[in-house]
């Protein structure tokens, strides 16, 4: 017997379809009337990416992933992107009956485990070294696969960081990984990325997973070019793009447009950042200093490239994640690093301030 609930909504779905035909609407703006909740499905999220709370740049413990799910959700947020190393995401650590239980502990709590991030490298001079970072990526595919999770983060090369005794830096890392380089070519670094980059591409198309090319440097220097131009050459169906604004060489209006253009239906995961605060009249700030520059008026000026990049990713109809992350040094306070709460006032405001820019493009 047909529930009458059930016959009074295809009735609506069916009288809706025929006035929006005789109004000439498409098909799109037909299902957004039929159905309230796809509006908000087609809306982009705002995640929270772990890297935030790994102990690396604050005073305080890392968070579990378990702890993560909480704190996302606690923080307004609508999931997690796992970093691939400990203590949170080393896939070491998480065989696949543990996988599918976080990503049920993280489904009960409302929350979505949208994307991992891998912390690799395919640059190095040393066969051995890009060897290994093969089979790490390979089991990180398999964990990703294991949480239920489409896109994976991966980078061309990455120098690593180094925390000593407690809190992280780069330059030693940086460092380490310029030294090794500087007797190759750049288009010798290429190739090798090019190679360990398409085999992981072959392993991700088993599992399922897309790896996600995020323009960072090293290796990417042109930032949005070098990454659709490495794309290219991989010619992988399994390969997508992690455009970040922050990262950007040029944050220009023009260049966004540009970039969001040049990438289009292949975005599937971006960050944004920052140090948030409120002003006097209570409006959210990127308070981060190195954001600050000066204009000819000698007038501070601090740059915000995300409201021109979510009306861009609008524009090319993405409707994935802005992820927040926090991962530098962070401020020094009565001659301490500031400690979790500085991380936990940041990170709600970056929430707010994303899904208010999301809400006023949409």
């Amino acid at each position: 017997m047909s529930n009458p609930e059930s016959i009074k909504r295809r009735e609506f779905i069916r009288n809706t379809a025929i006035g929006a035909a005789a109004l000439g609407l498409s098909t799109s703006a037909f299902n957004s009337m039929a159905d309230p909740d796809k509006k908000a499905q087609d809306k982009p999220k705002v995640g929270l990416y772990g890297i935030t709370y790994l102990a690396a740049w604050y005073r305080g413990n890392a968070l579990s992933p378990e702890e993560l799910i909480q704190k996302s959700k606690q923080l307004g947020f609508d999931g997690i992107e796992i970093d691939g190393k400990r203590p949170q995401g080393n896939p070491l650590d998480w065989p696949t009956k543990k996988c599918k239980e976080l990503k049920t502990k993280a489904e009960d709590q409302g929350q979505e485990i949208y994307a991992v991030s891998a912390n690799n490298d395919f640059s190095s001079p040393i066969p051995e070294h890009r060897e290994c970072q093969i089979v790490y990526m390979k089991e990180l595919i398999r964990m990703t696969s294991d949480l239920g999770v489409k896109p994976l983060r991966v980078f061309l090369g990455w120098p690593g960081i180094t925390k000593h005794p407690q809190l992280a830096r780069y330059d030693i890392a940086h460092d380490i990984w310029n030294f090794t380089h500087y007797q190759f070519t750049p288009e010798e670094t290429w190739n090798w990325c090019r190679e360990g980059l398409t085999e992981c591409c072959k392993y991700a198309g088993d599992y399922g997973v897309t790896l996600a090319l995020q323009n960072h440097k090293p290796v990417i220097n042109d930032c949005w070019k070098d990454v659709m131009r490495m794309v290219g050459e991989v010619n992988s169906p399994n390969l997508k793009v992690c455009l970040d604004a922050p990262i950007m060489n040029d944050k220009s209006e023009e260049n966004i447009k540009a970039a969001a253009k040049a990438v289009g239906s292949l975005q599937v995961l971006t960050h944004f950042g920052g140090e948030f605060g409120r002003n006097a009249e209570g409006e959210i700030i990127d308070i981060q200093k190195d954001h600050n520059t000066v204009d000819a008026q000698g007038n501070l000026v601090t740059e915000n490239p995300y409201p021109h990049f979510v009306k861009a990713m609008k524009d090319i109809g993405y409707t994935g994640y802005f992820s927040y992350e926090l991962c530098h040094p962070l401020p020094i306070v009565n001659g301490q690093t500031v400690g979790i709460d500085f991380v936990d006032q940041c990170a709600g405001l970056a929430c707010e301030m994303m899904k208010g820019l999301i809400d006023k493009v949409s």
